[in-house]
């Protein structure tokens, strides 16, 4: 797995592979908005991000791919590292920093996500303050791009906890998320990975055996939402 750590104090670099989980560490001194969000007061504060937690055969990590796993995390952890930098609030931190793996490829999530059995993308995705113990989340969603953004207006916008599908969709719609159609999702990666899968009728969840697929992938699904 790949954990990055960034501090104010000093820089520490843990290499372990690439879930969307994003923790932020705060000092003794911190600032709240009249909303109750945290903010950073002074420079006393570090953030750690995860990668997830892959099962990517370490002899398929190529130099060059292990390069682009870490310009990428280096791009998530700055996006959440500038915001505290400059007095932002830890959940403004933690969806920045998420919103970069979502749009990369190489993450399982957004851009990245692993296709289901029936060869679709479904995302979920959640967020919660951990002061006011307040989350959100949505599940099944298809054509949302950044599912951690709409997981933070279900926290912030609703009164529920968790929407799933049509509905989640539908509250998207409202709330003037971006939305994409299905195809955006596709990767030529994940989607060998299902059609290998498929072929060791290997169980979801199941490690697979490290060989290789030149299969060609099916017409994907381009159904739009407007």
């Amino acid at each position: 797995m790949n954990i990055r750590l960034k501090s104010t104090r000093k820089s520490c670099r843990l290499w372990l592979v690439p879930s969307l989980l994003v923790l932020w560490l705060c000092g003794a001194v911190c600032g709240q908005t009249t909303s109750g969000e945290t903010r950073v007061s002074e420079a006393n504060f570090g953030i750690v991000i995860h990668g997830g937690a892959g099962v990517r055969p370490r002899e398929e990590m190529t130099p060059e791919l292990e390069r682009e796993y870490r310009e990428a995390l280096d791009q998530s952890l700055n996006a959440g590292y500038e915001i505290l930098k400059r007095g932002g609030s830890s959940l403004d931190a933690v969806e920045a920093a998420i919103r970069v793996m979502e749009d990369s490829p190489l993450f399982n999530a957004g851009k990245g996500a692993a296709f289901t059995n029936a060869g679709t993308n479904e995302l979920d995705s959640s967020i919660m303050d951990g002061k006011t113990l307040k989350a959100g989340g949505v599940a099944t969603v298809k054509h949302i791009k950044n599912p951690i953004s709409l997981a933070r207006l279900v926290m912030d916008k609703s009164p529920h906890v968790l929407m799933v599908a049509d509905g989640a969709e539908a509250f998207a719609l409202e709330q003037g998320v971006e939305l994409v159609s299905r195809d955006y999702f596709y990767t030529d990666r994940q989607w060998k990975s299902l059609l290998e899968r498929r072929k060791q009728n290997t169980p979801f969840g199941g490690r697979l055996k490290s060989t290789s697929s030149n299969s060609s992938p099916e017409e994907n699904d381009s159904e739009t939402r407007s």
